[in-house]
């Protein structure tokens, strides 16, 4: 049998929705061989999803080595967010409306994600996971009948939807609502989004539609205190300082976008990987309680929900004989740190009983790791706890995939199970 050809790394645009279009596994070629030979290679500007007139757009250097990753997410003085995190190019007012401190910097970052940590006290944490386990419960046992369906939309998006809801403060006749304007803002390179509107329309709308209704609700909240995050963050205070309803708006647009499609996606993925491994599935319906954890770990590596981001050098710096100058963008590709032969031993195996598994599924740490990073386990403990339990022959289909830089998403994705009552 002869050996698969070499890629030529020349032909390979990582900034086209072509590319992006592909199965991971054939996108993985090419960043192994980065890996390889080429741990940080320069490339033309990534593809514009937005149509946006008259902006200089900037080559970019791609990380693709976990080493890297990690170095560069912990080391902000030399690697900045404050001019963006994004690959594509996006109006600097979209991305203050949109990314609040994850396009940040010390000292205003420091403030601003103390000021939020500050609202997740250990009485709203405890009180949010036992909801979590809760509603995971009510999901499944209100799909058990079906027999199946779409599983995105039977299971996969609703536990992190009225997570979400429920710690902010989102009235249940809002949260549909709030849940499709914050997909809007990260499946706009899916030509099936945005059909024949300009994309910068679409976004634009989105995120009025979730900054507006953050700050009506913040307003509400400081009139009428609650029980939820929305609650606490306007009544936060450090140094006397609070955030202002412009500051919440931006959280709230990033938690609902990040609180909702990461776990979403990573449900998907794993369903999908474990009916494509029963041994592994096995595994876990035998002693699901002792090795949930574990395999938790697992599903975020083995999904990467998040693909890139972006950061922009502040001084002039050599890596692996490359010269940088400052204000470079430099893009991080977490699912090619995810896969990377020198971080994981055979990282194309699914193994729920990998450990360590220093995934960057999260971020590679640093001040910009993933907040709520916990919350995300307890819903993936938690749903799949109740799935294999309820329903323990549940299995998935081909996934249809969102065409994406950004997400790992999965728009649809047949299942099928014995029904129960």
């Amino acid at each position: 049998m002869s050996a698969a050809p070499i890629p030529d790394l020349r032909d390979v645009d990582l900034g086209s929705l072509d590319f992006w279009g592909r199965p991971a596994e054939e996108r993985d070629e090419y960043f192994a061989e980065l890996r390889r030979h080429a741990p940080i290679s320069r490339h033309r500007p990534p593809e514009d999803l937005l149509g946006l007139p008259d902006q200089e757009r900037m080559n970019y250097w791609a990380i693709v080595r976990y080493e890297d990753v990690r170095n560069i997410s912990r080391d902000p003085k030399t690697f900045c967010s404050a001019q963006g995190t994004q690959f594509a190019d996006a109006p600097p007012e979209f991305l203050e409306a949109s990314l609040s401190f994850l396009a940040m910097d010390a000292p205003r970052h420091t403030k601003l994600r103390g000021l939020v940590s500050s609202a997740f006290t250990p009485r709203q944490v405890a009180r949010i996971e036992e909801g979590i386990r809760v509603n995971a419960r009510r999901i499944v046992a209100e799909a058990a009948p079906t027999g199946g369906g779409d599983f995105v939309e039977l299971i996969a998006k609703r536990l992190p939807l009225v997570t979400i809801s429920d710690m902010i403060g989102v009235p249940e006749s809002d949260r549909e609502r709030v849940v499709a304007a914050a997909d809007l803002l990260v499946t706009t390179s899916d030509p099936e989004v945005f059909g024949e509107r300009p994309p910068i329309e679409v976004v634009g709308e989105a995120l009025w539609t979730l900054s507006s209704f953050a700050t009506e609700l913040a307003a509400h909240r400081e009139r009428n205190p609650g029980d939820d995050l929305m609650t606490a963050l306007v009544q936060a205070e450090i140094d006397g300082e609070r955030l202002t309803h412009a500051e919440i708006a931006a959280f709230f647009v990033l938690l609902s976008v990040a609180g909702n499609d990461t776990t979403r996606h990573t449900t998907s993925h794993a369903m999908r990987a474990l009916t494509v491994n029963p041994a592994q599935r096995r595994l876990l319906m035998d002693d699901g309680e002792e090795r949930l954890p574990t395999a938790v770990e697992e599903f975020v590596r083995w999904a990467s929900p998040v693909l890139t981001f972006r950061r922009t050098t502040t001084r002039e710096l050599e890596l692996h004989g490359e010269r940088l100058a400052p204000g470079e963008k430099v893009v991080l590709f977490y699912h090619s740190a995810n896969r990377d032969e020198s971080a994981f031993e055979d990282p194309w195996r699914f193994d729920l009983s990998r450990d360590p598994n220093r995934h960057l599924g999260f971020g590679g740490g640093g001040p910009h790791y993933c907040l709520g990073a916990s919350l995300a386990r307890t819903q993936l403990r938690s749903i799949f706890g109740e799935l294999l339990r309820v329903m323990p022959d549940i299995e998935a289909d081909e996934p249809e995939l969102l065409r994406s830089a950004f997400i790992h998403g999965v728009k649809r994705m047949s299942c099928t199970f014995t029904a129960r009552a």
